[in-house]
């Protein structure tokens, strides 16, 4: 059984008004398997976001079903989501989403926290978290005070300590310089190897290539699906940039490949 089911999600978008309707997201259907790393790229305007928001729980779909670990996901009652996603789900935001006031230390610990946890079990998990990120001298630092990669480090590792069914993330390199976008997807190749699951939205071919799979969604359908296979990163970025090239020229996929990878 797949870890993550989607099946036939629809997303119609009304005005206030009752005016002009917008389908987001038509017909799509696609699973995740348990330790997959999969990337969802796509055009802006593609649906790729809504997608997100909807696997996050953060939004509803208007049709369509969605399980998780074979949980009807849309049948968690309003008032159970957020405890339903601190048990099952881990977010990496492309701008952090982190608490200023908080300590490093604070901000990894609050899905803890917030769940109740004892300050012995947390330290027990926040120590090797720390020490496998590169953290451990920046736990009593605040966030103004660090450097955007050392952020979003801080970001990965408040999304691992609940040790959750799957780790979400939104354009996690979109705000951060080149090295610290590699030493970041160096991290997610690192945790995927030792078995998470993690679903990423992405514009960045660079970081879809490190994926096992890329998912590519085009007016709100799953359009095509790259997999990684026994491809080097760099034999997949080629191949992400010839499927990039047809979405946005409107060619035929299949015809493009052969000819380029013949």
């Amino acid at each position: 059984m797949p870890l993550l089911e989607v099946r036939n999600l629809k997303k119609i978008y009304t005005t206030h008004f009752g005016g002009h309707a917008v389908q987001a997201l038509c017909n799509v259907s696609f699973s995740i398997e348990a330790g997959e790393y999969v990337a969802i790229m796509g055009e802006s305007g593609s649906g790729k976001t809504t997608l997100l928001n909807i696997l996050a729980s953060l939004d509803r779909p208007t049709g369509g079903e969605l399980y998780l670990n074979g949980q009807d996901m849309l049948r968690v009652p309003e008032g159970d989501l957020a405890l339903f996603r601190r048990k099952n789900l881990g977010f990496v935001f492309q701008d952090f989403n982190l608490l200023d006031t908080f300590s490093v230390q604070d901000n990894i610990l609050l899905p803890l926290v917030l769940a109740g946890e004892g300050y012995r079990e947390m330290s027990a998990k926040l120590t090797p978290l720390a020490q496998r990120l590169r953290l451990s001298k920046l736990l009593d630092k605040f966030p103004y005070e660090i450097s955007g990669g050392q952020k979003q480090r801080t970001a990965v590792a408040r999304a691992l300590i609940t040790s959750p069914q799957l780790i979400l993330a939104d354009e996690p390199t979109g705000a951060l310089d080149s090295r610290s976008a590699g030493d970041l997807l160096g991290i997610f190749s690192e945790i995927h190897a030792q078995g998470q699951t993690i679903c990423m939205v992405t514009h960045s071919v660079q970081a879809a290539s490190h994926a096992s799979r890329v998912l590519f969604i085009q007016d709100g359908e799953v359009f095509h699906q790259l997999y990684r296979g026994a491809l080097s990163t760099e034999a997949m970025y080629e191949r992400i940039t010839d499927a990039l090239t047809v979405l946005t020229t409107g060619g035929r996929l299949a015809q493009a490949q052969e000819e380029n990878h013949a």
